[in-house]
């Protein structure tokens, strides 16, 4: 069951509604999210009361972003506890609903470790929801602190490779707090580099054929007050080649074991720029995103979504009843090759930043060293 709460979007300096948040109204658990497919043009929250209509969110992109997936994993399993549901059923659902995000898999995986330690020591049902529910807030509060650490750490390294401030920063896709139980990732650094007066521009990649970048980042970008430009995902190599960018900053939805990095489709472009102009490119990820089971990029899985989110331009009118059909930009029955993430091979990765610090060169090595001083290495 899905219910929808909507207001105007919030202005800079305005308190913006949480991604997402857990409620309990007299007619039972629910799971709040903020409706990304919506935003900017509205802030709208769907209200989901089981995990097939949470399935249905994150396969459509209302919520999504690889530590705010795990986050709302670890929720659907305290859903369907809470709900009286199968929770081996619904964590089977959930971990499914989308292929590439590891930290999905490992919110689910978490919660439902939790459910079955509780009913194996004996506890009844209620008690049982209640040890996943508090499972799942854990994770929640875990990612907030991961994300202003990965923001210290982040800006520290930028002062190291870029002293003097004044960072031109691209980045690409959305990675601020709509991702994340707390300010983000990559965008984080950012953002945290704007606080301390080092950020000179934020360059904001539209991100197509979704556009996170345009209707998501811009949007955060806005109301934290940040200095940005927004540009076609075409138009980066222009922006290096006359200097203007100092480094690039990317989250991740995997890092595999070697550092292998699966990210929204347009990051290796940016990469092999990035490499070929002498500019920083920078991974700001918890260690939640690190599968170290994955050996190497070709063994990522990479979501191939539907055709016509290309032939289609999508989510630019908004009707009552949410998102409307969008202009048709291509023939009928036109074949359309549509990957969510593309992968970026260690060697072109500057560093990797996470909770933990940053690696730098980039080795499976490195990435095992940096994943043996976290807790909450995906390896379950």
């Amino acid at each position: 069951m899905v219910d929808q709460h909507a207001r105007p979007p919030a202005g800079e300096g305005s308190p913006p509604l949480p991604s997402l948040r857990w409620d309990e109204p007299l007619g039972g658990p629910v799971l709040v999210l903020l409706d990304q497919t919506r935003l900017p043009a509205e802030e709208v929250e769907l209200v989901c009361a089981d995990v097939p209509t949470l399935v249905r969110a994150i396969r459509t992109l209302a919520v999504r972003g690889a530590p705010l997936l795990g986050i709302t994993g670890a929720y659907g399993v305290a859903l369907a506890a809470a709900r009286g549901d199968d929770v081996a059923e619904a964590a089977a659902q959930l971990e499914g609903a989308r292929p590439t995000a590891v930290n999905l898999g490992y919110g689910v995986r978490r919660a439902a470790a939790a459910y079955r330690e509780a009913v194996g020591g004996g506890a009844g049902a209620e008690e049982a929801a209640g040890a996943v529910l508090r499972e799942a807030k854990e994770l929640h509060r875990e990612d907030a602190a991961a994300s202003e650490r990965m923001a210290h750490h982040g800006l520290a390294l930028l002062d190291e490779l870029l002293p003097g401030g004044g960072h031109r920063i691209l980045t690409h896709c959305n990675t601020g707090r709509l991702v994340s139980g707390g300010e983000g990732t990559a965008f984080a650094v950012a953002l945290a580099a704007h606080r301390a007066g080092r950020l000179r521009t934020l360059w904001v990649d539209e991100t197509r054929p979704l556009l996170q970048g345009s209707r998501l980042t811009a949007y955060e970008a806005a109301v934290n007050g940040l200095p940005y430009t927004l540009l076609t995902d075409n138009a980066a190599g222009s922006l290096f080649a006359a200097g203007q960018v100092d480094a690039v900053l990317i989250g991740a939805d995997r890092i595999a074991a070697d550092g292998s990095v699966a990210n929204k489709v347009g990051s290796y472009p940016l990469a092999v720029l990035a490499k070929y102009h002498h500019v920083p490119f920078i991974v700001v990820a918890p260690t939640t995103t690190v599968d170290l089971r994955t050996e190497d990029g070709v063994s990522i899985e990479v979501e191939q979504r539907s055709g016509r989110e290309v032939t289609e331009v999508t989510g630019l009118r908004v009707g009552a009843g949410g998102p409307v059909d969008g202009l048709p930009v291509a023939p009928p029955g036109t074949v359309v090759y549509n990957p969510a993430f593309d992968i970026t091979p260690p060697e072109l990765v500057t560093a990797v930043v996470t909770e933990e610090g940053a690696v730098s060169p980039v080795t499976g090595g490195g990435i095992a060293e940096l994943c043996a001083r976290s807790r909450q290495v995906t390896i379950s």
